[in-house]
């Protein structure tokens, strides 16, 4: 359902404005928490390589050049010699086959992870735009407001002139002016928040935005919108696999009760440098100055004790299984808790703009009788007043509650799982695959495939380099006036 639906949420907007798809783009390519994300993605995908190196052969070698100082029994010698040993490993309980599923399946709890990771960012993006389109439109409404009682204040004063009002007409109209310019810059401070807040996770200034489309058709009631998280909800799938890797940890624990058995072979060289007959007292010619060797073998390691280490490990194990059983359950109660939550919330603040929409049409037309009214003797300068801030009041509770309302319902398809990449259909050329790393690291057999230096790739919001780094150990201390 939200797969189709939401190409509209990611299709709207204004050409000569940013629009929320726009943002959306911006954020899945240059978040930090996004990109950090996806980097514990490749550390997990780089412990199934891990993991199957316990199964592969094992190759050294050695080299050497000694000289004897004192010898009994012979003379003294030197040589130079060199060695190399192999093995392979045959059998070890099946602690290689468990280990690789045990790594796999903290892959895709990682996946998960981060499939949460960008619903949780999303929403919080979404969350950001709304808040700097209504503090906007918060600021635009105050700053109407002050206008307006300038006009109010100087039609007060004139009539004050010629006797129509009384000075305490002018002393109310001049409190409330000063009230209105108090509530203005405490405005435009939460608009300057709003936007630092929407540069700190978009990772660009906000220019001019332009309204969000429609959200898509979402869950009609709690139950539905339980039954949704519950079949699409990223954290579910991620303790899931969490608990099957700690299952497969346990027999990896108990691996060790099992015996071992490896293939080995072995070269080796020695080189004694001319001094053979001396160094082993022989007639001269009579030992080869270089000798060689090879063997191969099959070496078992029956374990018959080991001081309880192992009965212990296995239990430690299974503990943590348990913990992550217990976590499970407590997962499955939040996605629960949270999906009926945002349902509710949603549903609220749709029930607060109607209300509000009708706050504001009762306002106005109070407003417009109370002006007339004024106008006729049967109102003073107070009830205006009275009259301009409550449809004030009401207008910016009806801004505010259009964009909880969005917020509201982006959250909800958060908890239901809905507000991922594959969700949201964010077609902005870059779309990041886990796949693919994973098939390019996971049966490396290299000791030196290192990747390059990484470097970061969410952009800085900093104007400019930044500064040098300086040592406190160098910097002068500023002697005290005396």
């Amino acid at each position: 359902m939200a797969a189709a639906a939401l190409v509209a949420l990611t299709a709207g907007g204004s050409a000569q404005a940013d629009t929320l798809r726009e943002a959306l783009v911006q954020t899945y390519r240059s978040n930090p928490t996004l990109t950090g994300q996806r980097a514990q993605v490749r550390v997990a995908d780089e412990g199934v390589a891990i993991a199957r190196a316990g199964g592969r052969p094992q190759i050294s070698g050695t080299a050497g050049v000694n000289q004897d100082l004192t010898r009994t029994g012979g003379g003294n010698g030197r040589n130079l010699s060199a060695g190399i040993d192999l093995s392979l490993p045959i059998f070890q309980g099946g602690r290689v086959r468990n280990g690789i599923r045990a790594a796999d399946a903290r892959v895709d709890a990682s996946r998960a992870d981060l499939r949460a990771t960008e619903g949780d960012v999303f929403t919080e993006a979404v969350a950001a735009y709304m808040d700097v389109i209504r503090d906007r439109s918060i600021v635009t409404l105050n700053s109407n407001q002050v206008r307006v009682l300038e006009t109010n204040l100087r039609a007060t004063q004139d009539r004050f002139e010629v006797g129509d009002v009384t000075r305490t007409d002018v002393a109310q109209s001049e409190a409330r002016l000063s009230l209105a310019r108090s509530t203005l810059a405490t405005a435009e401070g939460q608009l300057t928040a709003s936007e630092e807040n929407y540069q700190r996770v978009i990772g660009a200034p906000p220019g001019e935005l332009a309204p969000p489309p429609p959200l898509p058709p979402l869950p009609g009631t709690p139950e539905q919108a339980v039954e949704t998280a519950l079949a699409n909800n990223a954290d579910l799938v991620s303790i899931a696999a969490q608990i099957r890797a700690a299952g497969l940890d346990v027999s990896v624990a108990r691996a060790d009760r099992l015996p071992t058995v490896s293939a080995i072979g072995n070269g080796r060289y020695t080189n004694y440098l001319g001094s053979a007959d001396e160094q082993f007292g022989s007639p001269t010619g009579t030992i080869a100055n270089t000798q060689t060797s090879t063997g191969i073998g099959v070496q078992a390691s029956i374990p018959l004790y080991q001081g309880g280490i192992v009965g212990a490990r296995v239990r430690q194990t299974q503990a943590r299984q348990s913990a992550l059983l217990e976590q499970g359950v407590a997962v499955e109660r939040l996605v629960i808790a949270n999906a009926r939550a945002a349902f509710a919330s949603y549903t609220a603040s749709l029930d607060a703009i109607k209300s509000n929409e009708v706050a504001v049409a009762a306002n106005t037309l109070a407003l417009e009788g109370t002006r007339a009214e004024q106008g006729v003797g049967t109102r003073n300068v107070l009830d205006v007043l009275n009259a301009e801030q409550e449809l004030l009041n009401s207008q910016v509770l009806l801004v505010t509650a259009r964009r909880d309302a969005y917020v509201a319902g982006f959250n909800l398809l958060n908890a239901t799982g809905q507000a991922e990449m594959d969700d949201l259909n964010l077609d902005g050329g870059y779309i990041y695959d886990p796949v693919a790393n994973y098939d390019r690291v996971s049966r490396r057999a290299g000791d030196w495939s290192d990747d390059p230096a990484p470097e970061a790739v969410a952009t800085r919001t900093v104007v400019g380099p930044p500064a040098p780094a300086t040592d406190p150990a160098q910097t002068p201390v500023t002697p005290p006036q005396q």
